[in-house]
C-alpha cells in the first residue's frame, strides 16, 4: 500500500517497517556512511584494545576486514527480505527500509563482520544490563541497539569531539545528568551510571518529540539542531522529511542504528557467529572510603592491572579518590572477600610509590610528626553530619591550613563518619592543674553536644583533665544538665 508522507511516496510494508519507492537525491549522500565509517571503525579499534577483548581473541585472531574477501560467501538479498525481516522485530522505533540502511546492514554483515562477532560476544554482557535500566525507565528496549553505534560496547570510546564512554556523553551533557567528571574520575565511562544518565536523556528527548526516530537523532546532534531542522523544513515532524536539514553525521545515525538493530538480530542469516568474551560473568562491587591506586589491588591480589583497568574504566588516572567520595570498585566476584579482609594492607602497600602526598589516605596514627604539633595535645574528631573543616577548626581553635596540613586534605570536602587527627592545647605533658588557693568558682551547666574539651576551651588556663579532678571526674562522659565546678 502506498501512502504519501510530505512530496515523497512511501510504500508501508508492515509497520513500524517503511520503504522509500522513490528515494530524494538526499539518501544517495556517501558523506554519511563516511563519517560513520571513520567513527566506527575508531571505536572498534579501541575495543580490540580491552583486557578481556584480547585475552579471549588473542591479538592475531582477527584477520584484517575485507568486503572482497567476505563477499565471496555472503550471499546478496533482495530488498523484500530485508524489509520482512524488519518487520519482525518488536520495536516502537519506525524501523524504515530504504538504501542508506541496506549500506549500513552491509557495513555490519559484510564489510565489519569479523569485528561484528567481538560485539555479538559482548551484548550478553551489556544488552540485560541495558534493558534493566531502560525497563526501569519505561523506555523501549530496543534503545539498547544505540550503544553498537555510539561505542561499539567500548568504554573507553571518545569521539573526536570529546564524546566519552559507551553512550558518549559530552562534558557538560554528562554533569547535566549528574555524572561525575574530575581530574581522576569520569561516571561517562562507568557502564551502568552512564547507561541511566542516557536512559533519563533519552526520556526527556521523548517528552520534547514525542517519536523516537527524532529523539534518536536528537541523542546525537542535540534538540536544538533537530527543533533547527524541523523549522527549516516548514515544521514536518518526520526524520525523513527534516533529513536533509540535519548535519551531516545525524543524517547516517538513524540508518546506521536501523542497520545495527537488524544485525544484532539476524546475524545467523548472514553466517555470523558471536565470539566468546570472557568477561566476568559475575563482578561483586565493594565501597573504598580511603585512596586507593588499582596497582596496589593489583599487586597484592594478584589480579591483571588491566583486568582492573577494563572492570573500572571510570576512574581516569587508575587512583579511586576515596579520602573525598565512597568510590565503588568491581571486582571479580571470587575476589571481592579477599580485598575486604585485605583493604588495610593494600592501603599501605607501596602507598608512597602509588599514591602521591596530596592523595594519600588518611591514617591518624601515621601523622604524628606532622609540622606544628609539638608538645600539643593529640585528638581524634570523628566527622558529624553537616560539619565542615571551617566548624571543626573553630570548634577546636585552629587554623583551616593546620587542619588540612595534619589530615593531609587539598579540599574542603569532607565525609562524615572518617576521623580527623587535631593537635591542640596545652602540652600533653603538662601535669594537671591543681585550684589556686584563691580563685573564683563558676558552675557550667552540660548542654547536648558539649565535651568536656570544649567546655575547658570556654575558660582561659583551663583542660579538661582539670575539670575531670576538680568534678572528682573518672571518665570523659558528661549528660546533659550536669553541673560542672570551673574555677577562675
Amino acid at each position: 500500500m502506498l501512502q504519501k508522507i510530505g512530496a515523497v511516496a512511501v510504500a508501508v510494508v508492515v509497520l513500524p517497517v517503511y520503504v522509500w519507492a522513490n528515494q530524494p537525491d538526499t539518501l544517495n549522500d556517501s558523506i554519511p556512511a563516511e563519517l560513520f565509517y571513520s567513527n566506527f571503525d575508531r571505536n572498534l579499534d579501541s575495543l580490540m584494545q580491552i583486557w578481556y577483548v584480547q585475552e579471549s581473541i588473542g591479538s592475531d585472531s582477527l584477520i584484517s576486514d575485507s568486503a572482497e574477501d567476505e563477499i565471496s560467501f555472503v550471499r546478496e538479498l533482495h530488498d523484500s527480505i530485508y524489509i520482512e525481516r524488519l518487520s519482525k522485530l518488536p520495536s516502537l522505533v519506525n524501523l524504515t527500509y530504504n538504501n542508506l540502511v541496506r549500506n549500513y546492514i552491509h557495513v555490519y554483515t559484510i564489510k565489519k563482520r569479523e569485528k561484528l562477532e567481538v560485539m555479538l560476544g559482548l551484548k550478553d554482557y551489556y544488552f540485560p544490563m541495558f534493558e534493566e535500566v531502560l525497563d526501569y525507565y519505561g523506555l523501549p528496549l530496543e534503545l539498547k541497539y544505540l550503544a553498537v553505534i555510539e561505542s561499539a560496547f567500548n568504554p573507553r570510546a571518545v569521539s573526536r569531539a570529546g564524546a566519552t564512554g559507551i553512550w558518549q556523553f559530552m562534558l557538560g551533557t554528562g554533569r547535566m545528568y549528574k555524572l561525575q567528571v574530575n581530574t581522576f574520575v569520569d561516571e561517562r565511562r562507568d557502564p551502568l551510571l552512564a547507561t541511566h544518565a542516557a536512559a533519563k536523556f533519552l526520556k526527556d528527548l521523548y517528552s520534547v518529540f514525542n517519536d523516537w526516530v527524532l529523539v534518536i537523532a536528537a541523542y546525537n546532534c542535540g534538540p536544538a539542531n533537530v527543533n533547527k531542522a524541523i523549522k527549516r523544513s516548514g515544521g514536518k515532524r518526520s526524520y525523513w522529511d527534516i533529513y536533509p536539514y540535519l548535519p551531516r553525521e545525524t543524517r547516517g545515525y538513524v540508518p546506521a542504528y536501523i542497520g545495527a538493530a537488524y544485525a544484532m538480530n539476524y546475524y545467523r542469516e548472514h553466517n555470523l557467529s558471536p565470539r566468546y568474551i570472557d568477561v566476568p560473568p559475575v563482578s561483586d562491587t565493594v565501597m573504598v572510603n580511603r585512596n586507593i591506586n588499582l596497582a596496589q589491588v593489583s599487586e597484592v591480589l594478584n589480579i591483571s592491572l588491566q583486568q582492573l583497568r577494563d572492570l573500572n574504566p571510570q576512574y581516569r588516572r587508575e587512583i579511586l579518590p576515596g579520602n573525598t567520595v565512597q568510590c565503588m570498585l568491581r571486582l571479580p566476584a571470587s575476589y571481592a572477600t579477599k580485598f575486604i579482609e585485605m583493604q588495610d594492607s593494600i592501603c599501605r602497600y607501596k602507598a608512597d610509590t602509588y599514591l602521591s602526598n596530596s592523595f594519600r589516605a588518611i591514617e591518624p596514627a601515621g601523622y604524628a610528626a606532622a609540622s606544628n604539633v609539638s608538645g600539643k595535645n593529640r585528638i581524634v574528631h570523628t566527622i558529624r553530619s553537616g560539619e565542615t573543616i571551617g566548624s571543626i577548626a573553630l570548634k577546636y581553635g585552629v587554623s583551616v591550613g593546620n587542619l588540612r596540613e595534619w589530615n593531609n586534605i587539598s579540599g574542603s570536602r569532607i565525609i562524615a563518619g572518617k576521623k580527623l587527627l587535631v593537635y591542640t592545647g596545652k602540652p600533653a605533658s603538662k601535669p594537671s592543674a591543681t585550684p589556686p588557693a584563691k580563685g573564683t568558682i563558676v558552675y557550667y551547666t552540660v548542654k547536648n553536644g558539649d565535651t568536656l574539651w570544649n567546655i575547658a576551651h570556654q575558660y582561659q588556663g583551663v583542660s579538661d583533665k582539670d575539670i575531670m579532678q576538680w568534678n572528682n571526674l573518672s571518665q570523659t562522659n558528661i549528660q546533659p544538665g550536669m553541673k560542672l565546678k570551673i574555677v577562675q
